[in-house]
């Protein structure tokens, strides 16, 4: 998931934020988790409860994003484990330079990593993140083929090794309010030029009452701003997007961002303030029409406590653009690593394995608040999941193994960086989407070499 948007003043209260309202953890979500399913993360640690008999400590760094699910593993490691788990919970963009600084200093300050998947390049390149290629391979408990491939790769792959396992499968589908739809008698979009339609037919009839067609994720941090591009990018083109070099230098490129400044003028006010921490309570509060949103917002909706659109909402694939296919992009998404200075190894192994392993990932994906979205085969297909939120599952089972990856390569930070500002000057009315594209594309370059 995302940081929020750049408005706020330090990168803590971000983190913050985002906890409430992707990450919220609450006393019934502690509750809801503690009933699922006691001790079942044995089998995804390796058969026993420890391999380490004399107890200690565990250091966890955790972005942000993931605070509610770090203290749910935290939680059920401990209950499973003669070991204490230390979190240290920091924003999302702040976890590449501390394991970083942590690995070349050799403090050592932590032995378990999360790490937002498109930097899986750099922390490998700067000997930040350990390779377990040789664990992974020879741990059939670990049982590797059922990860989901277009998830898999991606997060944990670099150069030809492996550096992590994957713990939330992110990407993008379409959410929309049934009864704004049916007032406006639309319905819903297959195609981006559908989309804009739909959300001017609706801002044009409701933004008087405070009702808009659809919530532009604009801000200009990563998980907005450049979900918004990728969603485009991913569905346009017949071709994938290059996870080395996404390809800029085209026209899917421009009119990807060309449909993101069509929709723009429709959008809840003002898409550049818009990150997912203003969009989604304006959605759960029926007053958007439709809404680009990582899956787990389904699980959001049907909670009474926080949504007054229980039962009225619905869920499909991204529109496509004339060259494209169902699909979608991989937008944010967590994996979990081990630091080469690890104090012990074998345990920050298991802690990885039960992390990772399909039943916690199940547990969590069924549990309000966690966040985390499916990672396996297993879980995409899990009954719980599917009776939890029937019309969710189905369609994720549809675009997630399908789903694209965003740049992964050493330069891939700086690249997404360099995205997001060209495209907040497209939406500011400062360049226009072949503008923005192009000077993205040349500012890339030199990053390549």
């Amino acid at each position: 998931m995302s940081a929020p948007q750049g408005r706020r003043s330090s990168a803590t209260e971000k983190g913050r934020k985002m906890t409430v309202q992707r990450g919220k953890l609450s006393k019934k979500l502690f509750a809801a988790s503690a009933i699922t399913a006691g001790v079942v993360f044995i089998a995804g640690c390796g058969g026993s409860p420890s391999a380490n008999d004399g107890g200690g400590t565990l250091s966890v760094l955790i972005a942000a994003p993931q605070e509610g699910a770090g203290k749910i593993l935290e939680q059920k490691f401990e209950e499973t484990h003669d070991v204490e788990v230390e979190v240290e919970v920091v924003p999302y963009d702040q976890i590449q330079s501390k394991v970083t600084l942590d690995a070349q200093s050799g403090t050592s300050a932590y032995d378990v990593i999360q790490y937002w998947y498109p930097t899986v390049g750099a922390l490998a390149e700067a000997g930040a993140l350990a390779d377990i290629t040789d664990w992974v391979e020879g741990d059939g408990d670990i049982d590797q083929p059922d990860f989901i491939d277009a998830v898999y790769q991606p997060y944990t792959q670099y150069d030809g090794k492996t550096y992590g396992l994957p713990i939330d499968g992110d990407t993008h589908v379409l959410f929309y309010n049934k009864e704004i739809f049916e007032r406006n008698g639309v319905e819903v979009p297959t195609t981006w030029d559908e989309y804009a339609d739909v959300a001017r037919t609706i801002t044009e009839n409701e933004s008087g009452d405070g009702v808009y067609g659809t919530a532009l994720l604009g801000s200009k941090s990563a998980f907005n701003i450049g979900s918004s591009f990728f969603n485009r990018m991913a569905t346009m083109s017949s071709d994938p997007i290059d996870p080395a070099m996404p390809q800029l230098d085209s026209d899917v490129a421009v009119d990807a961002a060309q449909a993101m400044l069509d929709v723009s003028e429709y959008a809840l006010p003002s898409p550049l303030e818009i990150g997912f921490e203003q969009a989604l309570p304006q959605f759960l509060s029926g007053k958007v029409g439709m809404i680009e949103f990582w899956t787990d917002l389904g699980v959001f909706a049907q909670d009474p406590e926080q949504s007054q659109i229980v039962d009225g909402w619905g869920v499909a694939p991204l529109p496509v653009g004339p060259e494209g296919s169902v699909s979608g992009a991989l937008n944010a998404g967590w994996a979990m690593g081990i630091s080469p200075n690890a104090a012990d190894e074998e345990l920050a192994k298991e802690f990885v394995a039960f992390a990772s392993s399909s039943e916690t990932n199940e547990m969590l994906i069924t549990t309000t608040g966690s966040g985390i979205d499916p990672t396996r085969s297993s879980t995409l297909e899990s009954k719980d999941y599917a009776e939890l939120v029937p019309e969710v599952a189905e369609v994720n089972k549809e675009v997630l193994p399908n789903a694209q990856s965003w740049p992964t390569s050493p330069a891939a930070p700086e690249m997404i960086q360099l995205l997001g500002d060209n495209l907040a000057l497209m939406l500011q009315g400062k360049a226009t989407a072949e503008e923005a594209v192009t000077a993205t594309w040349d500012a890339w370059q030199p990053l390549a070499e």
